[in-house]
């Protein structure tokens, strides 16, 4: 199977379920983003060691939530593979939870910068900001799953958090 398809070289791509929609499209533009920070995980687990397994599962949830954001329910089923459950919730708060007892309390702002790690994980921070913010754009025409959004908050904390202990 060659990789190219030439379906999309008029600016569409087709959804889970064949639904063909353009290129520019929000819920693209939703699960593109979180492909992309899908990515920055990836590079962010492979320069440490520290909570890589952790980084992992973060990275086979972002695929679900892709999942979710690439099919269109009101043409295609939803597979339940691509609906995150209240457990995910429950272990990233936990992890949360962690690494606050870790940290001293915040006084100030932080700027990142203070090594390459903890700038990397403000980068994945504030692409999960930008894909929570397309996500919530698309709630406007369709209801998005509560967890969904609920994970991609709590992750955008987890990735705060994480930069601060890799910055210690």
């Amino acid at each position: 199977m060659k990789i190219y398809t030439k379906t999309g070289d008029n600016g569409e791509t087709s959804l889970v379920g064949g639904v063909r929609i353009l290129k520019s499209d929000a819920r693209l533009e939703a699960y593109g983003t979180i492909d992309e920070l899908n990515s920055f995980i990836g590079l962010l687990r492979s320069k440490t060691l520290s909570e890589n397994d952790f980084l992992l599962e973060i990275q086979q949830n972002l695929f679900i939530v892709g999942g979710y954001l690439a099919t269109d329910q009101s043409r295609t089923k939803l597979r339940d593979s691509f609906v995150l459950s209240e457990k995910v919730i429950t272990t990233i708060e936990e992890k949360i939870d962690e690494m606050q007892k870790k940290l001293p309390p915040l006084d100030n702002f932080v700027i990142p910068g203070e090594n390459e790690l903890s700038s990397l994980s403000h980068v994945c921070r504030t692409i999960t900001r930008r894909a929570e913010r397309h996500i919530y754009r698309l709630n406007r025409n369709m209801n998005i799953d509560k967890n969904l959004k609920i994970y991609m908050n709590r992750l955008s904390d987890f990735f705060f958090l994480y930069a601060r202990m890799l910055s210690k």
